[in-house]
């Protein structure tokens, strides 16, 4: 878990995973198409960065695929490798 103030990550409805951390907005943005899950944006605002944040969110997305039911498609550089080095989520890539 990233160190610091780490708020809830939210999921928003319009295709973004969101967490507050010291006063600064992490977001994951996806979309859904054909029953994929296509992760295309990790954003960390430099002020927080290196705690994790990037990898909780995406660990968040990934559950969130799983749960329903969803193929993912990592077409953002840190998401796809964030899945090659957690090997119990390479079962979600589509």
């Amino acid at each position: 878990m990233p160190a610091g103030d780490l708020g809830p990550v939210r999921h928003e409805a319009t295709g973004r995973f969101t967490v507050l951390v010291d006063g600064h907005v992490a977001e994951l943005d996806y979309r859904v198409e054909g029953g994929a899950m296509t992760l295309f944006h990790t954003g960390v605002p430099e002020a927080i960065g290196g705690r994790g944040i990037a990898g909780e969110l995406v660990r968040v997305a990934l559950d969130h695929a799983r749960a329903a039911g969803m193929k993912v498609v990592p077409a953002c550089s840190y998401a796809k490798v964030w899945i090659e080095k957690h090997p119990e989520y390479r079962d979600l890539l589509a």
